[in-house]
C-alpha cells in the first residue's frame, strides 16, 4: 500500500508572530511547510525547527515583497522543493501610522505593494499550481479588522487590507470550480512584534484593553487555530468569507478600539 501523500503548505512571513504560529499549527495538522523570512534568517530557521520537531518537513527561503514581481518566485521554488502546494497562507505584510495629509507616495506604494500586490502575486502563483495539480486547495489571506473598519492615520494599510479582502472574494468565486477555497482571517490587536508585544502572554492580566469586549489583545496561536481550520478538510464548504479574530471589537462599530482606556462604552 502506498503511503498517503502529506499536504504541503506555504506560509509567507513565517519567521515570527502569526506566521510562525500558523506554520506550527499546520505542521500539527500533518502538513509539510514552506517557510519564508524577510529580515531574520535565524528566526525563519527557528520556525523550521519547530515544524521538524513535529515530524514534518520544512524548507526555508527568503521573501522580500519590496522586490516585485520577482519575489513571488519563492512560491514556485518552495513548491518545487517540497513537491507541490496544497495550502497557501499570505501573512507577510507591513503597515504605517501617518496622517493622510502627511503621507508620502513612497510610503503609500510600499504598503500597497507589500500588503496587496505581493499577496496577489503569491496567491496567483499558488493557485496556478493547485489548478494544474487538480487536487483542489486552500488559500487563506491574513487581512486585519481594518479590512472592514477604517483607522485614522492608516490610509495605505486600510486600503491594502480592504483591497485584499475583496481580492479574496473574487478569487473564491473564480477558483471554486477547481475545488480551491479562498478565505481571509481578520485579526484585531495581536500580541506580536508588529504591535510591540513579541513573546508576551496577552492572557496574564497585564494587557488590559477596556475598548475590546474580551478585554485583552489576542495571541498569535488564536489566529493560527482559525487558519488551520480553514486549511483543513473540515472547512471544505467555506469560501469567500472573512473571519474576524478580534475579541469582539468589530461588534462595537464606531465605538471600537484597542486604544480606549476606560469602560464607559459598556454603560451605553
Amino acid at each position: 500500500m502506498t503511503a498517503e501523500r502529506a499536504r504541503i503548505a506555504i506560509v509567507t512571513g513565517s519567521e515570527s508572530g502569526i506566521g510562525r504560529a500558523t506554520a506550527v499549527a499546520l505542521a500539527e495538522q500533518g502538513c509539510d511547510v514552506g517557510i519564508t523570512w524577510f529580515q531574520d534568517r535565524e528566526a525563519g530557521e527557528a520556525t523550521a525547527e519547530e515544524v521538524r520537531a513535529l515530524g514534518r518537513r520544512a524548507e526555508v527561503w527568503q521573501l522580500d515583497l519590496t522586490r516585485l514581481p520577482d519575489a513571488a518566485d519563492v512560491v514556485d521554488e518552495l513548491a518545487e522543493a517540497l513537491g507541490g502546494v496544497d495550502v497557501l497562507v499570505n501573512v507577510a505584510g507591513t503597515g504605517h501610522m501617518t496622517p493622510l495629509l502627511d503621507l508620502d507616495f513612497g510610503t503609500w506604494r510600499e504598503v500597497l505593494a507589500t500588503d496587496l500586490d505581493g499577496a496577489f502575486l503569491c496567491l496567483q502563483r499558488a493557485a496556478q499550481r493547485m489548478v494544474a495539480a487538480g487536487r483542489g486547495g486552500r488559500i487563506v489571506n491574513i487581512t486585519s479588522v481594518h479590512e472592514h473598519a477604517p483607522r485614522v492615520g492608516a490610509a495605505g494599510y486600510c486600503a491594502a487590507k480592504g483591497g485584499l479582502g475583496l481580492l479574496t472574494k473574487v478569487a473564491a468565486l473564480e477558483l471554486a470550480e477547481h475545488g480551491i477555497t479562498v478565505n481571509s482571517v481578520a485579526p484585531g490587536e495581536i500580541a506580536t512584534a508588529m504591535t510591540g508585544q513579541e513573546d508576551e502572554d496577552p492572557t496574564d492580566g497585564g494587557h488590559e484593553r477596556p475598548g475590546v469586549p474580551l478585554r485583552r489583545p489576542g495571541h498569535a496561536h488564536e489566529v493560527a487555530a482559525v487558519v488551520a481550520f480553514l486549511a483543513s478538510p473540515a472547512a471544505g464548504y467555506v469560501t469567500g468569507a472573512s473571519w474576524a479574530v478580534d475579541g469582539g471589537m468589530l461588534q462595537m462599530g464606531p465605538m471600537a478600539g484597542s486604544h480606549l482606556d476606560n469602560d464607559e462604552w459598556r454603560r451605553g
